[in-house]
């Protein structure tokens, strides 16, 4: 098969995400199903292609590129419990800023996560990818992880400039003036402190994510997280 596995994947994968919205497929679908409904059928639907297209990545042709040094592995197992983390309290969670967020809910005096990163899905998305980009170092893994790097981080200002153009000047500038683009970057300039302790329910699902991945990571890519 060569590439032609991987090519397929790759283009099921990102048409999955942009043909459903151009077709009116997406509209159809949330008023049979609802929003919640479709978020759930999509979900599974592009965990599994992601996992076609990691699978098919590790059947390409090996095309080395750089070698894998020791401390790779190292950054991964640190990225990952802070992007799974990122995800389980960003998602669905009241952020208007972020796609994935709630327009609803939102405290700009307490924004949650929002006040961690405004676009914590994204930042999910680029440790991911990122930190797997340096111990897989050949060229199908290069072309798997380098377009979701790029993606995320282009992505990121084209979002933020989006919504403050939706919201107005005023209203943006009021609504983020405890929160940060870059991780973090709110609570060291002393425009955020955290309120309370983290969610338990949103805890729950980030450790239960992380163990879930260490444990499953084997089995179904077939290489081991550890060190």
């Amino acid at each position: 098969m060569d590439w032609i596995e991987f090519a397929l994947a790759m283009s099921l994968f990102l048409g999955s995400h942009r043909i459903p919205a151009a077709l009116g497929v997406k509209d159809a679908l949330v008023a049979r199903l609802g929003a919640r409904g479709y978020a759930l059928v999509f979900s599974i639907l592009s965990l599994g292609l992601l996992w076609w297209v990691i699978a098919a990545a590790g059947r390409a042709p090996f095309v080395p590129v750089w070698d894998q040094a020791e401390w790779h592995r190292l950054a991964v197992n640190v990225a990952m419990p802070a992007a799974i983390g990122l995800a389980a309290f960003g998602i669905a969670a009241p952020n208007p800023f972020a796609f994935e967020g709630r327009a609803t809910g939102f405290n700009p005096d307490r924004p949650g996560i929002a006040g961690v990163t405004r676009q914590p899905l994204l930042w999910s998305l680029a440790l991911w990818s990122g930190a797997h980009l340096l111990p897989n170092g050949d060229l199908a893994h290069i072309l798997l992880f380098g377009p979701f790097l790029a993606f995320s981080l282009i992505g990121m200002p084209m979002v933020e400039r989006r919504r403050s153009r939706l919201m107005g000047t005023d209203a943006w500038q009021r609504l983020t003036a405890h929160t940060g683009l870059v991780p973090f970057a709110a609570l060291v300039q002393g425009r955020w402190r955290p309120w309370g302790l983290p969610s338990p329910s949103r805890l729950a699902i980030a450790l239960g994510g992380w163990a879930a991945v260490w444990h499953l990571h084997g089995p179904v890519i077939g290489v081991w997280p550890g060190l």
